[in-house]
């Protein structure tokens, strides 16, 4: 009789540097996957189609002359859509084994569910790449305008790109928390009610704002970069360590217990205390003073130039459009007469006392003889409107007496600015309020405030504009001390540079 002796089975397991690889590949293989899933073909082809729009425009109007500082936060609402289809699209995935009653198959392998949950979590990876590579082209291509002002933030533009993280990560823990198709719908359902409830009941204050991923604040007026107050730099660790919890969590759900992963975890919730530390103080008292300073003393911050006899000053990250101001002094200045054609004039970059970024400022105007106001945006409309800014101060002598002009020397202002320029007419159309050529109407300047023309101005105006440019330019030369006195009226104005004359008088309170 043979007796045969049988030895136990060792079981093998694989080494650290295999294990690591093993959950690589299956990440690789489902971020192929989700790049397959119908919601993010369309949603990710759409947000291409965005951003191609934007940079498209951005050759013209104040797009050509982007601030960087307000450009960098600008690229985080893009892909938020694209977000939400990632969160149930890897929710999704992670629950495919269960869907398919093979999860208990699943278990027996050296593929564990932990390393497997971790996988699900870096399959989002690629994406993330992507819409960093994409955010990199949008600044990128703002930044190399030869109009870009002001620098930007790379804790800014890692906001999209980690917001990309975090859908994926929050889709892994839902899954394995909660594992019902359904669920990626009512959380961001119930995410939506949450934050109306809270901004309704906590008013939209600084701390609970900046819980969420993207905090735009665009839309208002540009500020030089030193008075933004943006804390990015810690909403992209809250951001960083948010999604590295998240994952950990995931993971422990999962069955995953080593010390590392509890390590990692631990950091990443002290993470995640730390930059929600950081971000939820709002503007410091050194903070609120300096921009009260910058607004009320802006001399004090601003670097000033001379240029064909006139000054110009502006805050540090606006000193490139100097030039630009100064050719349109020149083209308006020509047109003028008496002491005016070679007046010295001081523009002065302004900004108003900052409260949010979402506000567009409107600035008193300015008191001093001889100084004109220019803005933090140039390009497109806010070109004419320094130029009227620019000839009001030359005809009445200041912004303040300019305010309360009704006569003949806002003919003269409007036609100083508006004849030199590029379809001067249509310009005209676009610097009413109205989008009219007819009837009285408000005229935008610079300031953020508008000037009042009477109906029968706009007619003088009209006709001025259609007029031969150099015939008007001779009679404006000729009879500059009449035109621009308060005692001349619009129809002696028409009268003295040789246009119909309007009738009726001017009705300056509807101007």
């Amino acid at each position: 009789m043979t007796t045969a002796l049988v030895t136990p089975e060792t079981p093998v397991t694989p080494d650290s540097g295999r294990r690591t690889a093993s959950v690589l590949a299956l990440a690789a293989f489902e971020a192929r996957q989700l790049a397959l899933q119908t919601p993010m073909v369309v949603l990710g082809l759409l947000y291409l189609a965005y951003v191609g729009y934007q940079l498209a425009g951005r050759d013209e109007g104040m797009d050509a002359y982007p601030v960087l500082h307000d450009t960098d936060r600008a690229t985080q609402g893009g892909p938020m859509l694209l977000c939400v289809a990632l969160l149930a699209c890897v929710h999704r995935a992670a629950l495919l084994n269960r869907r398919r009653g093979v999860e208990e198959q699943f278990s027996v392998l050296v593929m564990s569910a932990p390393r497997r949950t971790l996988a699900h979590a870096l399959s989002v990876v690629p994406f993330a790449v992507g819409v960093a590579l994409v955010v990199g082209v949008q600044f990128g291509w703002a930044a190399s305008r030869p109009g870009a002002a002001g620098h930007g933030s790379l804790a800014e533009l890692a906001v999209a790109p980690l917001t990309v993280l975090l859908s994926g990560a929050v889709g892994v823990l839902l899954a394995r928390v909660l594992p019902h198709a359904a669920t990626p719908v009512l959380f961001v359902i119930a995410l939506a009610v949450v934050g109306t409830l809270l901004g309704g009941v906590t008013g939209g204050t600084h701390g609970v704002q900046w819980l969420w991923p993207t905090v735009q604040e665009n839309g208002g007026t540009p500020v030089p970069g030193g008075l933004l107050g943006r804390p990015a730099a810690w909403h992209a660790l809250y951001l960083t360590g948010l999604t590295v919890l998240v994952t950990g969590v995931a993971v422990l759900v999962a069955g995953g217990r080593t010390r590392t992963l509890k390590a990692v975890t631990a950091v990443a919730l002290a993470a995640t205390v730390a930059g929600v530390a950081g971000q939820t103080p709002g503007p410091s008292a050194a903070l609120q003073a300096a921009r009260k300073a910058e607004a009320d003393h802006p001399q004090r911050f601003q670097t000033c130039v001379d240029r064909d006899g006139s000054r110009y000053c502006a805050y540090p990250d606006w000193t490139g459009w100097t030039a630009d101001w100064a050719r349109v002094v020149r083209r308006v200045r020509a047109g003028a007469g008496g002491e005016a054609a070679t007046a010295r004039l001081t523009v002065r970059q302004r900004v108003e006392a900052v409260t949010d970024l979402t506000t567009d400022a409107t600035l008193p105007t300015s008191p001093v003889h001889g100084t004109v106001t220019v803005g933090t945006q140039w390009g497109g409309n806010r070109v004419p409107e320094f130029a009227v800014g620019v000839a009001r101060v030359l005809v009445a002598g200041s912004e303040r007496t300019a305010e309360d002009m009704c006569d003949a020397r806002t003919i003269t202002t409007l036609w100083l600015a508006l004849a030199t320029g590029q379809d001067p007419e249509n310009t005209f159309r676009h610097l009413r309020v109205d989008d009219s050529l007819s009837g009285g109407a408000a005229v935008l300047t610079p300031d953020g405030g508008s000037m009042g023309v009477t109906a029968q101005q706009t007619q003088v105006v009209r006709e001025l504009l259609r007029a031969p440019r150099a015939a008007i330019t001779s009679r404006v030369k000729a009879n500059w001390a009449d035109l621009t006195s308060a005692g001349t009226t619009t129809a002696e104005a028409a009268r003295l540079l040789g246009v119909k004359v309007p009738k009726g008088a001017d009705d300056c309170a509807s101007g």
